[in-house]
């Protein structure tokens, strides 16, 4: 990937559902990153005083707002995910003041002296903002590893099977990482790998100068 102009070196890190993203985000922020969770972005970006929420409320109504005004995102969702129409207009919306808002924290980060800045996003490489980064880290495991932990945050095996395969295929996003973390192992064996990333993303900063 072409590296930004930058001095912080910018990283996104992303996954399939439950293969171990949050952990490896929270390990980690330990080591120094400054972490930016995109959906909480992303929530910003659609709140009552966000750039996207005029937009979206145009588009869908007033049907999708909550009594405080805020947007219901379960109503939300129920709209747009039995309508690819709709699912599109909002990602049309959404996803580029994701990008810019994502953007400008890095600058944030990077004006306070972090010297790595993760973006923590699960649609990364299908939207193509992965494009916008220097690094690219995918955490991975097994996909019966996925659904024994799906099951364990109460999902039936059912519905996990159908969880996963709703997903990109997790071979997309190797197949354009740079760095790999598997989660199939103990939470040790999972620090010990994020670490050996981590030293890793420090030197290839300290390669570009």
């Amino acid at each position: 990937m072409e590296a930004a102009s930058s001095g912080i070196l910018r990283v996104g890190l992303t996954g399939g559902i439950a293969a171990g993203k949050t952990t490896v985000a929270s390990i980690l922020t330990q080591f120094g990153a400054g972490v930016i969770d995109a959906d909480a972005v992303a929530h910003d970006v659609v709140s009552p005083s966000g750039p996207g929420y005029p937009e979206v409320v145009a588009r869908f109504g007033p049907r999708i707002l909550a009594a405080d005004g805020r947007i219901d995102r379960a109503v939300l969702g129920g709209v747009v995910f039995s309508d690819p129409g709709a699912l599109e207009d909002l990602n049309a919306i959404v996803h580029p003041r994701v990008r810019a808002e994502a953007a400008r924290r890095m600058t944030d980060l990077e004006s306070v002296g972090f010297k790595v800045a993760v973006l923590d996003a699960a649609l990364l490489v299908e939207t193509g903002m992965y494009r916008d980064l220097d690094r690219l880290v995918v955490v991975c495991c097994d996909q019966e590893t996925q659904i024994r932990r799906l099951v364990r945050r109460g999902l039936t095996r059912r519905v996990a099977e159908l969880r996963l395969a709703a997903q990109a295929p997790i071979e997309r996003k190797v197949g354009v990482a740079d760095y790999l973390i598997d989660t199939s192992v103990t939470l040790d064996e999972t620090q010990s790998q994020t670490e050996r990333v981590w030293g890793e993303l420090l030197d290839d900063r300290e390669r570009r100068g």
